[in-house]
């Protein structure tokens, strides 16, 4: 592998569950791709902010199989729920964006000038992964973080007709119904129906606010042909990658009407105040990445973080060409992150393997007998770590797959990225592998 230094990851679990064997697949990929370099760093990030979803204790059980398993993170876990002050001022933030039309012209006037934005410096300790003990800090303002998660959405300050977040009243059959059917990847693609509203009438968006209609935020999106309609990005594994974004991704809910922030915009904002540069995860998030881009990008542009953040180097804002694929160099940064998707995990019905398949989970393995070296081992063989000649699972130790891992990189998956299929006859011979 190429020389590299410093790259800093994340395992980002949501506690809804005991962890399952393509979650450790997933999260020994990212322990890998962090450690691989000298100096790497991985933070633990619990991704509760989806309430309805969390299960008491998960977040516990999941310290108790990574630690087991010995892939270990550096300082104290960070939890989204506990962020709810900093998720908003990123909504704010985004709110002071333009909408894309209005960007798009500008971006279109600067599209001569070549130079990019260079990120402020500051004092304050931005990473959200520091020594441990330090516990979560407010990245913004160096601060313990108190704030309710599930607080409710404030209109004021936030609705006008030309800014790039917009108050959504529709319900999800209505989506549904009005939207083009799209891949398994859990987009559905929104039409645009109150962003319109907005546009041609924007006293009944207010009097509807003003009358308590419950309502979503949602960003818009840039409008097709425009400079800022397309995002590109290279992945490790599947290579350029490319979206429109108004047809394939959508206006994208970043505030749910029950006063929850979304999961794009708090892995976003997380990702970037932490300074996580290096994300690893599954392929069906390789649409919401080009989303996620998007977020980051408006988030820089209008200075959020910015005076917090250290070290990261050039960032590129409105001006820049969107369209160009995003390419990060050997020592990416929080505003440009290297992107890794693995291939899934699949049972033996072709179904990606979830926290249902009750008898792939870690507690279910753990009861089994099965040990730590058996599970990072066949885990490993799924991410194509294996000797010549090794045609079923090898137990081995985090340690022991980190050496086959600077040895051969992403080279099996590049050359195969097919789904990963978890057959019976390599079960049994990985349950059978009792070695200590």
């Amino acid at each position: 592998m190429p020389e590299c230094t410093g790259h800093a990851g994340r395992f980002a679990p949501t506690p809804s569950g005991r962890l399952h064997i393509g979650n450790v697949y997933a999260m020994l990929a990212a322990w890998l791709s962090a450690r691989a370099c000298p100096g790497g760093r991985i933070a633990l990030r619990i991704e509760d902010i989806d309430v309805p979803r969390v299960v008491p204790d998960a977040d516990r059980w999941i310290m108790d199989d990574l630690a087991w398993l010995g892939l270990d993170w550096d300082g104290e876990p960070v939890y989204q729920s506990q962020r709810g002050e900093i998720y908003e001022s990123a909504l704010r933030a985004l709110a002071s964006r333009p909408m894309p039309e209005a960007a798009a012209a500008v971006a279109m006037a600067a599209s001569s000038d070549s130079h990019e934005s260079e990120c402020g410096r500051a004092g304050i300790d931005s990473t959200g992964i520091g020594d441990a003990g330090t516990g979560p800090r407010n990245a913004i303002r160096g601060v313990p973080l108190t704030a309710d998660a599930a607080a409710a959405p404030t209109a004021a300050g936030l609705v006008h007709d030309s800014s790039l977040i917009y108050p959504c009243f529709c319900s999800r059959a209505e989506i549904r119904a009005a939207s083009a059917p799209q891949e398994g990847d859990g987009f559905t693609v929104y039409p645009g129906t109150c962003r319109q509203l907005l546009l041609k009438n924007p006293d009944e968006v207010r009097g509807r606010l003003a009358a308590g209609a419950q309502h979503s935020f949602r960003i818009a999106m840039p409008p097709a042909q425009s400079p800022l309609a397309s995002i590109a990005f290279e992945d490790q594994i599947f290579g350029v990658q490319r979206f429109d974004l108004a047809r394939d991704v959508g206006d994208s809910v970043v505030r749910r009407s029950d006063g929850l922030f979304s999961y794009q915009l708090a892995v976003v904002v997380d990702d970037l105040l932490m300074g996580v540069d290096d994300i690893v995860r599954g392929r069906d998030l390789l649409r919401s990445t080009a989303l996620q881009i998007w977020i980051r990008r408006q988030l820089l542009a209008a200075g959020f973080g910015v005076d917090s953040m250290q070290g990261f180097g050039s960032v590129a804002a409105s001006g820049t060409n969107h369209g160009a694929v995003q390419q990060p160099d050997q020592n990416p940064s929080a505003a440009n992150p290297r992107y890794t998707h693995l291939p899934l995990i699949d049972d033996g019905t072709g179904r990606r393997l979830a926290k249902r398949d009750r008898d792939l989970d870690m507690g279910a393995l753990r009861e089994s007998g099965a040990n730590p070296r058996q599970i990072i081992g066949y885990c490993a063989w799924l991410l194509g770590l294996r000797e010549p000649g090794d045609p079923v699972p090898v137990p081995m130790t985090p340690d022991e797959a980190l050496k086959l891992f600077r040895r051969d990189g992403w080279n099996d998956l590049r050359t195969d990225p097919t789904d990963r299929e978890i057959k019976p006859d390599t079960i049994s011979h990985f349950m059978d592998c009792r070695d200590a």
